[in-house]
């Protein structure tokens, strides 16, 4: 049985199931590569503009205002990507005459980085409380559609498809006759002009899909990364190497209480700082700030997180430090070089996809293009599956009539 009328089918029915998703997911990435931008056009209440000659509160003294601005919720994890933003990551405490947490309306609370006074506060994606929250519900509708799991399991699949479609629609572009190969083949990578609707579509929707076959990849696997470990841990893990989330917080059995670690923020702080400095230098890496801090229940820690001259993102971390909530043991290290393969192409996929390369400009500018180019390529091949299908159709009913 031939290959190829194989491969156009399942091109074809592959595109069509993403092409809604993949419109969504494209014109929102779009939007999403600018995010800190878009945060500071449309609520510039959260920012504060620099203040040379004042000193900025170090991350043990933020969680302290924090936690001191809402009795009733506590600090969980926080981050300074950026130096003109603190957003504190909050959770609900129990409370002891129910044993049940108390009810909040927010889960993150904003905080000028000079003097901690409380900026403003939000729950993530709930449009009800106005435009505060349109860049995280954009967030939320490009990782799963608003819906939460199920939506986030679906753009799973899709992603997988559009994995699977991208190794196998670059066989479609290669000429049916081998013979003269090259000579043909680079016929596939320009566009004809001027040329009928149909062509142009054809050729934009061919082109394009080639000279950024890499990149569509990239963001096509990295999302099966993000919402379906399920496939994207085995393979990744048979094919580099790959550090199992479940063997990452396998510290402390069974966890500390979150209500009240004894350790306290400054004590968690010092140490952190200590083991980082010490083993930065042991990888050979510049330590370069603080990044972010906090504490997990799941595995019992206290986090302590820094830039390094190692790192690939612009806002994320790559080194940092566990440590033991009671005895302020280091339990846990984090290092580049320590990384497995596995590991670090994820973290090259995280950073890629959300635009944090090295937080280079050109490149968010290039994430954001591709971005309006996925949709596009979605909607050029559902333009070119229509003109076939009414080509087709009337085709059929003209052998039907036909004596």
């Amino acid at each position: 049985m031939a290959i190829r009328p194989v491969i156009v089918v399942l091109h074809r029915w592959a595109g069509l199931v993403m092409a809604a998703f993949l419109v969504v997911v494209g014109l929102t990435g779009a939007l999403l590569a600018f995010d800190t931008s878009l945060e500071r056009w449309i609520n510039p209440q959260l920012f504060v503009a620099e203040r040379p000659g004042q000193p900025r509160l170090d991350l043990a003294s933020l969680a302290e205002h924090a936690e001191a601005a809402e009795p009733h919720a506590r600090v969980g994890y926080f981050s300074i990507p950026v130096k003109d933003e603190v957003m504190v990551a909050m959770g609900p405490r129990k409370d002891p005459a129910t044993g049940k947490p108390y009810p909040l309306t927010f889960n993150h609370i904003f905080l000028d980085p000079y003097t901690g006074q409380e900026l403003g506060r939000r729950q993530d994606g709930d449009l009800r409380q106005g435009r505060i929250n349109f860049v995280p519900f954009l967030f939320q509708l490009h990782t799963s559609l608003a819906t939460g799991e199920t939506g986030a399991w679906t753009l799973g699949v899709v992603a997988l498809i559009w994995t699977l479609d991208c190794i196998w629609s670059v066989y479609l572009t290669f000429p049916m006759r081998w013979q003269g190969f090259p000579g043909r083949w680079r016929l596939s990578w320009g566009v004809k002009w001027p040329a009928s609707p149909f062509r142009l579509n054809f050729d934009l929707h061919r082109a394009s899909g080639l000279w950024l076959w890499p990149m569509l990849f990239v963001f096509a696997w990295s999302s099966v990364m993000f919402n379906l470990s399920p496939v994207y841990q085995p393979v990744m893990t048979a094919l580099f190497g790959l550090t199992p989330f479940e063997k990452q917080i396998a510290t402390r059995h069974p966890p500390h209480p979150l209500e009240s670690p004894p350790l306290g923020w400054r004590r968690a702080q010092a140490l952190g700082e200590q083991y980082v400095a010490q083993e930065a230098a042991r990888a050979g890496l510049k330590v370069h700030r603080p990044f972010g801090l906090g504490y997990s229940s799941l595995p019992g820690v206290y986090i302590y997180d820094v830039r390094t001259s190692g790192d690939v993102g612009g806002r994320t971390w790559e080194t940092g430090v566990w440590i033991d909530p009671v005895t302020g043991a280091l339990q846990k290290t984090f290092l580049p070089r320590d990384a497995t393969p596995g590991d670090r192409i994820g973290t090259w996929l995280y950073a890629l996809h959300w635009a944090d390369f090295h937080d280079s400009m050109t490149y968010r500018v290039f994430v954001a293009l591709l971005g309006l180019v996925i949709a596009g390529l979605s909607g050029t091949g559902v333009y070119i599956w229509l003109v076939k299908r009414h080509a087709r159709t009337l085709r059929r009913k003209t052998e039907e009539t036909t004596p």
